[in-house]
């Protein structure tokens, strides 16, 4: 096997896409209760542009420079010391965490948060999934509480989900209507408002009117649970459509939501804001390709990019328009 690789990195805070390095580096040296993974596609999350804008600087500052990308597929390659559960040529997905690797030929993965792909899963598929769909996944059976387990509930519970085009609501819009919720969902373009009606939303808002700032339902009904994904919105505005004891699911937290959240989880009310990130584990990616090969849950992919344009790709998820997941190809995919 060759001893470089290809590979996009930064080299300090800021940048964006301009930011951004191509550069020849050696191939990571496998190690205990790691797999080395051949990368055949790795999408790209909000997150990793922010870690290069500084956004966690004072909680998980990189090490320079950084490759960065998260999510991947590919096949492993290279077995580490004691892993027994994993064997070369296995097409697996993975989700790196904050220490990024993933936007490169090759990338070590942890087995804890690897996958085997299964057949009928590609690797554009099996990229798409990590971040994303754990949040998604996460959010509605976990702190919505919308049985996916084929429990039927009494009364289905009313969810809003917001900028629901985006990466996190394709796949929350999905998994919530599986459960049975009665889902609203936000969103800002025309195209995106058939796209989230086609995944199953039973109403969807148009962002730019004033019914959709307003987040009102067109049914009058109050919502048990919104999963925010989109950008901030005050927990003041989205509070009135709420039920007596609904909750605000925030997964792009942000300084001023975090406050947000700190003033409604000390008050007396039942209605509440919580800042929510998701974690990565092999079970809920098994859940999620029962799913996809049962036809339940489908993948969005806005865009695909190779390595050699990776800065397209960057600037195109900086941008905020994506539909879905923007994909970067960085060896032969299957």
């Amino acid at each position: 096997m060759t001893k470089t690789m290809r590979a996009v990195q930064y080299s300090g805070y800021g940048g964006g896409a301009a930011g951004l390095k191509h550069v020849e580096i050696p191939v990571p040296v496998v190690k205990k209760d790691y797999v080395l993974i051949r990368v055949e596609a790795v999408s790209i999350n909000p997150h990793d542009w922010k870690i290069q804008d500084g956004y966690v600087r004072h909680v998980l500052p990189p090490r320079f420079p950084h490759t960065p990308g998260t999510d991947v597929a590919g096949e492993v390659v290279g077995l580490g010391l004691g892993v027994t559960t994993f064997s070369l040529g296995d097409k697996v997905v993975s989700c790196l965490g904050t220490s990024g690797g993933g936007l490169a030929e090759y990338a070590l993965a942890h087995i804890s948060t690897t996958a085997k792909r299964p057949l009928g899963v590609t690797a554009i598929e099996g990229a798409c999934l990590g971040d994303a769909a754990f949040s998604a996944l996460q959010s509605v059976r976990d702190w919505a509480g919308v049985p996916l387990n084929g429990r039927k509930l009494k009364v289905p519970p009313n969810i809003l989900i917001t900028d629901a085009s985006g990466a996190v609501g394709t796949f929350a819009v999905q998994l919530a209507k599986l459960g049975g919720a009665h889902v609203t969902a936000t969103c800002c373009e025309a195209k995106h408002l058939e796209l989230v009606k086609s995944l199953g939303a039973d109403e969807v808002l148009d962002s730019k009117t004033p019914g959709g700032e307003s987040l009102e339902s067109p049914s009058g009904k109050k919502y048990d649970t919104v999963i925010q994904c989109g950008e901030y919105l005050p927990f003041a505005h989205i509070k009135p459509q709420l039920s007596p004891t609904g909750k605000v699911i925030d997964l792009t937290p942000s300084p001023k939501s975090m406050l947000s959240s700190a003033a409604s989880l000390a008050s007396f009310s039942k209605q509440k804001c919580i800042p929510f990130m998701p974690s990565a584990n092999t079970t809920d990616y098994y859940f999620l390709f029962s799913l996809m090969q049962q036809k339940k849950l489908k993948t969005i992919v806005d865009s695909e990019f190779l390595l050699e344009q990776a800065e397209k790709a960057w600037a195109a998820s900086i941008a905020g328009h994506a539909t879905g997941k923007i994909v970067v190809k960085c060896t032969k995919c299957s």
